[in-house]
């Protein structure tokens, strides 16, 4: 399954997926990418998968109509049923042969059997550099994560005192 763990995968941007602007809608940026981390994330465990959490997104550029738009996804970790799907969006002006990045963001997916259970995911084998630095920046993601809803559910203790 390691040969599993990246996966590319391309997209021309159409009309029916722009906002007013004329550039690709965020909601369908969301949609795709959520998209790319269930195959990517399925493929490398051999289960379905659900979507537990996103990173945060950001949109650094617009994508207009007519974009060839591709996404590299990669396993950056792995639990014992999650696993952590990093995701670079780089976009091509097809006629002016522009090419940028336009997004990254991260998604933690979760294996599950056909119950809706988690089920165990193969380790992770690390291997190159970049495999490395990708799980050791996919581990500190996690402990900021888990600082932050520590953070959150301590300030909705105190909300709630006052609701």
């Amino acid at each position: 399954m390691q040969e599993n763990k990246s996966l590319n995968m391309s997209v021309l941007i159409t009309p029916g997926m722009a906002n007013f602007s004329g550039n690709l809608h965020g909601g369908q940026l969301l949609k795709m990418l959520d998209e790319v981390a269930f195959a990517c994330a399925s493929r490398y465990s051999g289960q379905y998968v659900v979507t537990l959490s996103v990173d945060m997104v950001l949109f650094k550029r617009p994508i207009p109509v007519g974009s060839l738009v591709t996404f590299f996804a990669n396993v950056n970790y792995v639990g014992t049923s999650s696993m952590e799907i990093g995701i670079k969006v780089v976009t091509e002006d097809i006629r002016k042969q522009v090419v940028s990045h336009t997004n990254t963001c991260y998604f933690t997916m979760v294996a599950v059997d056909d119950d809706g259970k988690p089920v165990k995911v193969e380790p992770l084998e690390l291997v190159t550099d970049d495999d490395h630095r990708r799980y050791n920046n996919a581990l500190r993601r996690k402990e900021i994560t888990k600082e932050k809803s520590k953070t959150l559910l301590k300030k909705n203790a105190v909300i709630k005192e006052f609701e």
